[in-house]
């Protein structure tokens, strides 16, 4: 799940971007909100965490911007502002959550999932397709007969886009793009290594291959 970090801390960004990859998400960061309307506005985030206090520009004009231009990902405002005023603010920019420095990490993801979730249109911190129950917290796979599998980072966040929207096709730039920040530079090749990975846990069926356009969680199996 591809995250879009916007904070001009270095320490704190690179931390935070650190743990981040560990609870599943691909990060690209930047300390500018020139940049950051720019990524908003051309990637394709699933989620993004947005400070308010920026060198170059206020974070909530950033927000607006995305909003204007129809960017609806989730966003979390992150800032050192406690007034009520200005989280007031935040939310009628288009903010879906709001939390103040200094903050707990694991407070931030549970946040942050919690707002995924809820722009998935589900409750639980679980996706469900099939046979298959795929864990956030543990990043495990719940098998037909109840044993559970362990995940890599990248295998979780592979299956959880491709579970996320069974029935979908997913290309595999799409795929590479919700899998890797902008900083890497894998080849179509490793998508499809990890596919055949996948594959030898949920079958080979329930991971279908449309010729020419991707790859689908097929549910109905």
């Amino acid at each position: 799940m591809r995250l879009l970090l916007v904070e001009d801390d270095r320490l704190l960004a690179d931390g935070l971007a650190s743990q981040l990859e560990k609870a599943g998400f691909s990060v690209d960061t930047t300390k500018t909100a020139r940049e950051a309307i720019i990524l908003g506005e051309q990637e394709d985030y699933r989620v993004a965490i947005l400070d308010l206090g920026l060198p170059d520009g206020n974070g909530l004009d950033v927000l607006r911007r995305w909003r204007a231009s129809k960017a609806n990902f989730p966003v979390l405002i992150l800032t050192a502002r406690s007034d009520w005023q200005d989280k007031v603010n935040g939310l009628k920019a288009g903010a879906d959550d709001y939390l103040a420095k200094p903050f707990q990490t694991e407070e931030l993801i549970a946040r942050l999932n919690a707002i995924v979730r809820r722009s998935e249109g589900r409750m639980q911190s679980s996706v469900k397709a099939g046979h298959f129950e795929l864990d956030e917290n543990r990043q495990s796979l719940k098998m037909e007969d109840g044993s559970e599998q362990s995940l890599t980072g990248t295998e979780f966040r592979l299956l959880r886009c491709l579970m996320s929207r069974p029935g979908h096709v997913f290309s595999k730039e799409q795929l590479m793009e919700q899998l890797y920040n902008l900083n890497e530079s894998p080849t179509e090749n490793v998508i499809e290594a990890y596919i055949r990975r996948l594959r030898k846990l949920v079958g080979a069926k329930t991971i279908a291959t449309r010729r020419g356009q991707g790859y689908l969680f097929d549910d109905t199996v």
